[in-house]
């Protein structure tokens, strides 16, 4: 701010120099004149001055004849007669300029030399000063922080408006306490955490949670986006993080909320940082922990921070007396879904024949974000039908759009493309229901959705907070059952295995790399790839911690599980031959068929 206003002072007195200079030579001009010889003569004898060549320029002003000679002395005349005078001289070649008034001549020139410059050069300062300033008012915003502040009387979320997370309800109570009372406790030597990291799937309820903290302590709700700090200008995220917590301490007691806080806070020195320590992300991140941990006083200023990446998180920013606690939102168990279904179904007009916690066990792994827009998809399909209520009809709609996609029923698929989905979608469905330790099929469509042509669902029946390796081949051999059942119908495979085999070969890497579930004894009880690569490696495998002949083992066994699955399955598609040939046939005819269906095809559903 001081270099601007040093610019400031420095380009006003350059326009200042440049106007006082306009001004004196228009005044040395005037001077020159006044400081020469002058005389006035009859126009006789000025004409005859013109003869003999001794006038070199004139000017005339309604008669008044005002010249200079050689030798630069002022000659002045006076004629009614101008037409005699502008002839001779034309005659002589002596150069005149007329009063712009009378429409002849050429001396314009001077007039703007002498009056219209020095008032041109003042009204170009003033229009570039009025510019200027309107950049420093700009740039002034720019270091403003770019927050929401919602004042205490405008928050009406409370904690009865979060549900599926009641450890991480119970863990930030006492805060909303220190808010409303703070010297319960600090009377015996207690101060309350400068800030809490809310970790957790996007989805969970982290802005909600932090909203209804604001909301059940009384106090103002500053919102702002980590994303939102940084700018294209040098120093600005850090001008916006003193402006952020300049503005709180002004409305304390406030809780200030950053969101996606791994936005700023990444480690320093990784992916995304300079090691010179200039980076403009870097600075901002010094900024936010002298703010929290520098000589500023927050008291009454609670910080709370929001991400669903805390690996990747500077250890300066999450360390205690800067974010002290870690709150975790994991995604609902069934108990939880079934809590957030009724705070959403407040606001909806359930019909009697929707049973909340039927769709809870139905929606394993929602968050509370798909949740509540498996509701609202529900109510705006009710109400393109103009019914009185939500139906279940529209409730399983909207769970199969939010699941899979919105049907693409435009799309045109030839007989003999249909009928290979259909074989394609039906071996899945028939290894799924055969296979022990599968997830219970609940639907199986060919109508495309999204960008699968087919689409065959599976629904567990219970939360699986861990997996067997049974569990996981059987969803191998899922996988692989539309492949197998193409081969063995058609004698000849499509593309549209592709996304099979790449979600059988990651899960088989998982298996053996992560899990140790092989039988190989040269591979050990260990795992391989590095889980502590840099935030720009996080997709793929991750870096190799181990030889080429261990990667060689790694991809035998990739291969040979994938291999042993297959030929189960094949086994099992060759004797359910007839039964495979049925569920198709059904599938062409309907398109699409739930469990009571598949039930009265293929007859109960193995499980052990």
């Amino acid at each position: 701010m001081d270099q601007i206003n040093s610019n400031r002072i420095r380009s006003f007195l350059l326009w200042i120099a440049l106007v006082t200079l306009a001004i004196l030579v228009f005044n040395y001009m005037k001077r020159g004149d006044a400081a020469r010889p002058e005389r006035t003569v009859g126009i006789s004898e000025f004409l005859d001055l013109v003869e003999r060549g001794e006038i070199v320029e004139a000017t005339i002003d309604q008669g008044r004849i005002h010249s200079r000679t050689k030798s630069n002395e002022i000659v002045r005349s006076y004629s009614t007669n101008t037409e005699l005078v502008y002839r001779e001289l034309e005659e002589h070649d002596v150069k005149f300029a007329e009063n712009p008034a009378s429409g002849k001549g050429n001396w314009g020139w001077i007039l703007i030399l002498k009056l219209v410059l020095p008032i041109a050069l003042l009204w170009g300062f003033l229009q570039w000063n009025k510019k200027t300033s309107g950049n420093f008012d700009k740039a002034q915003d720019h270091r403003k922080s770019q927050f929401e502040l919602i004042r205490s009387k405008d928050i009406k979320t409370r904690f009865t408006d979060v549900a599926g997370v009641d450890e991480a309800v119970d863990e930030v109570k006492d805060l909303v306490t220190f808010l409303k009372n703070p010297s319960r406790f600090t009377t015996l030597g207690g101060r309350a955490p400068k800030g809490i990291m809310l970790v957790g799937p996007s989805g969970t309820g982290k802005t909600l949670l932090a909203r209804a903290m604001a909301g059940e302590a009384g106090v103002a709700f500053i919102s702002a986006s980590a994303s939102g700090f940084i700018e294209m200008f040098v120093g600005v995220g850090a001008a916006r993080v003193r402006d952020l917590f300049t503005q709180a301490r002004r409305h304390a007691p406030c809780i200030i909320f950053i969101d996606e806080i791994d936005a700023i806070g990444r480690k320093r020195g990784g992916a995304g940082f300079s090691s010179g320590g200039h980076n403009e992300s870097e600075q901002t991140l010094n900024e936010l922990l002298v703010q929290m941990d520098g000589f500023s006083n927050n008291a009454g200023v609670i910080i709370i921070a929001a991400t669903n990446r805390p690996e990747i998180l500077d250890q300066a920013l999450t360390r205690a007396g800067r974010f002290d606690r870690q709150v975790v939102l994991p995604k609902p168990d069934l108990v939880g879904r079934e809590a957030i279904l009724k705070v959403h179904a407040r606001g909806v007009k359930l019909a009697t024949d929707v049973d909340l916690s039927v769709i809870a066990r139905g929606t394993p792994g929602m968050t509370g974000a798909d949740l509540e827009e498996l509701l609202n998809e529900a109510a705006l399909r009710a109400a393109k039908a103009d019914k009185k209520s939500v139906d279940h009809q529209d409730v399983a709609y909207a769970f199969e759009k939010v699941i899979m996609g919105p049907e693409r029923k435009s799309s045109f698929l030839t007989p003999e493309t249909k009928r290979t989905i259909a074989f394609h979608e039906a071996g899945h469905a028939l290894v799924g229901w055969f296979t022990p330790g599968c997830d219970p099929v609940h639907m199986v469509s060919i109508i495309p959705r999204g960008l699968a042509l087919g689409v065959t669902l599976s629904l567990p029946e219970r939360d699986m907070p861990l997996y067997r390796r049974s569990e996981l081949l059987a969803q191998i051999k899922i996988l692989l059952g539309g492949r197998m059942a193409e081969n063995l119908v058609f004698g000849d495979v499509t593309t549209g295995v592709s996304n099979d085999l790449e979600r059988a070969t990651n899960l088989a890497h998982h298996m053996i790399c992560d899990y140790a579930m092989t039988d190989e004894p040269a591979l050990g009880l260990r795992t391989f790839g590095a889980k502590n690569r840099a935030a720009f490696l996080d997709s793929g495998y991750g870096d190799r911690d181990f030889s080429e002949t261990t990667a060689t083992l790694i991809d035998g066994q990739i291969v040979k599980m994938i291999a042993d699955c297959n030929t189960e399955v094949e086994k099992l598609l060759s004797e359910k031959r007839e039964l495979l040939n049925a569920l198709a046939q059904v599938l062409l005819e309907r398109e699409t068929i739930y469990t009571p269906e598949i039930t009265q095809i293929l007859g109960p559903r193995r499980t052990l």
